[in-house]
């Protein structure tokens, strides 16, 4: 079989994305602080790219700084025509001029500047707690985490070296909520290289540092060890920490009175010292940070309209830079690095605008599609799905679902996820559709209005629903309220 070269013509069509378009693609899926990021970066890595607020700024001082001196120009030739006569610059004594060999350093008291340095209150200084200063622990830059906050216990405890290595590999393993449940005890002391005498020794001294009932192995060693220190550990607490939790989560205390044989009021009162017990000692040494929220846009109502304004706060005002198009004329090799810098600059200013204005559109879609909710609220938030702002605005539907990623945007009824007014639609009994954020507000309302000893079931709050002409499973219901993190009736019940 001969091997032979031949030409073939072949159509065919292909999508190639240019790194512009993937650029273009990227900053609209992009958070605005994610931007801010990107451009603050793009802005070092460009030297074409400037911000246009902070050149103008500048430009102000240095009109004001200008203006300002010849101001004092002509003040000072007025005085000296009126009042007196300007010196002979002769008779000026001229000032010792400072070089930068440093020979003029020592002409300086410096025991003098010393001595009134010292005398000096320290700044800040002191002012009284009802100032408008912020106390201590909120300029901390770095909260104390709980194995901080154990270590510096551990230190401070009558252990040897070996005891403090074992204390602090146990401190190590535990989790957010101060438990120790991987890996086993002696598993640690094995790894240290320690006795298991020596490892449960330091174990159980660490159970007793604050908080009270950390380093616990399990829900009830935790329990039982802060009922020990509070004082509470009578026989009958200890009995219900020990084998009824499931009944005590379940608030089934006739069944916890019958297994025990005490009267109810007595199971009671220990279920009472029980629940002011902390199931999770660690939570409060947490080191999760709040993230803040800013939105993309605002939403203004002026009399019965609504504009969409832009959030441009914070976020760099791109311009070009005169000085670098003057530099065109210079060199080819300099010519050519100005003109790549130059067309990149320019393509990311107009996918930032480009972002704006596509947001923008997107926000006035919703707002025809949504016009009860913003008038009335939550409870009149209409089904909407991506297709239905697509075909408004013509795009593709791809382009809404990026464009609505973690954007927030600021209504008069809150601020909101622009993914939150897409919701699917749960049918009424008149035929129409409601949407499934406005059932879970009605939920919400209902289960915040009920008698806490009777609370209602999910298919007693089923037939609420049905007399406000909402068609629903019961299913939905549990699954609704869960997502909005409320406990069941049974576990909602109040007895005392």
């Amino acid at each position: 079989m001969s091997i032979e070269i031949k030409q073939h013509l072949k159509l065919s069509q292909q999508l190639v994305m240019t790194p512009q378009l993937q650029q273009a693609i990227k900053l609209l899926q992009l958070s605005r602080m994610e931007l801010v990021d990107l451009v603050r970066e793009e802005m070092m890595e460009n030297p074409v790219l400037e911000d246009a607020l902070e050149t103008s700024q500048e430009q102000a001082r240095d009109r004001e700084e200008i203006g300002a001196a010849a101001d004092g120009e002509a003040k000072f030739e007025t005085a000296g025509e009126t009042e007196m006569a300007l010196p002979d610059p002769s008779r000026i004594e001229k000032e010792p001029e400072i070089k930068a060999d440093g020979n003029a350093v020592s002409e300086i008291d410096w025991d003098n500047y010393l001595e009134n340095y010292t005398m000096a209150p320290p700044m800040p200084s002191y002012k009284p707690s009802g100032d408008e200063l912020p106390s201590l622990e909120s300029t901390l830059t770095k909260r104390t985490s709980l194995f901080d906050h154990l270590a510096w216990q551990l230190k401070l405890a009558p252990f040897t070296e070996e005891e403090q290595s074992i204390g602090m590999m146990i401190i190590g393993n535990l989790d957010t909520d101060g438990y120790l449940k991987d890996p086993p005890l002696d598993e640690i002391a094995a790894d240290a290289r320690v006795p298991f005498e020596v490892a449960e020794r330091v174990f159980k001294r660490i159970q007793q540092f604050d908080p009270v009932g950390v380093a616990a192995r399990s829900l009830e060693e935790c329990l039982l060890i802060q009922a020990e220190h509070v004082g509470a550990d009578d026989e009958l607490v200890i009995s219900m920490i020990q084998h009824h939790l499931p009944n005590l989560e379940k608030k089934n205390y006739q069944a916890i009175a019958r297994d025990l044989k005490q009267p109810l009021e007595e199971i009671y009162e220990a279920a009472k010292v029980i629940m002011e017990l902390d199931p999770r000692p660690g939570r409060v040494y947490t080191t999760d940070e709040p993230h803040y929220i800013t939105p993309d846009v605002y939403i203004h109502k002026v009399g019965d309209k609504y504009f969409v304004v832009p959030n441009d706060d914070g976020l760099p005002k791109l311009k070009i830079s005169s000085f670098y198009r003057t530099a065109l004329s210079g060199s080819p090799q300099a010519r050519e690095y100005i003109q790549d810098k130059l067309r990149s600059a320019q393509w990311l200013i107009r996918s930032i605008q480009q972002r704006q204005r596509t947001i923008v559109k997107v926000t006035e879609s919703i707002i025809k599609f949504q016009r009860d909710f913003f008038d009335k609220g939550i409870a009149y938030l209409k089904p909407l799905i991506l297709r239905d702002v697509a075909e408004d605005i013509s795009m593709h539907e791809s382009t809404i679902s990026r464009v609505t990623t973690n954007k927030y945007v600021h209504t008069p009824q809150g601020i909101f996820e622009l993914k939150f007014f897409f919701n699917s639609g749960i049918s009424r009994t008149d035929g129409d559709e409601v949407a499934s954020e406005a059932v879970k507000s009605k939920i919400k309302n209902i289960i915040s209005a009920e008698n806490p000893k009777h609370p209602h079931s999910d298919q007693r709050i089923v037939e609420l629903l049905r007399d406000q002409n909402i068609d629903i499973a019961r299913r939905t219901v549990a699954k609704y309220r869960e997502q909005l993190g409320i406990l069941s009736s049974s576990k909602r019940k109040q007895l005392f």
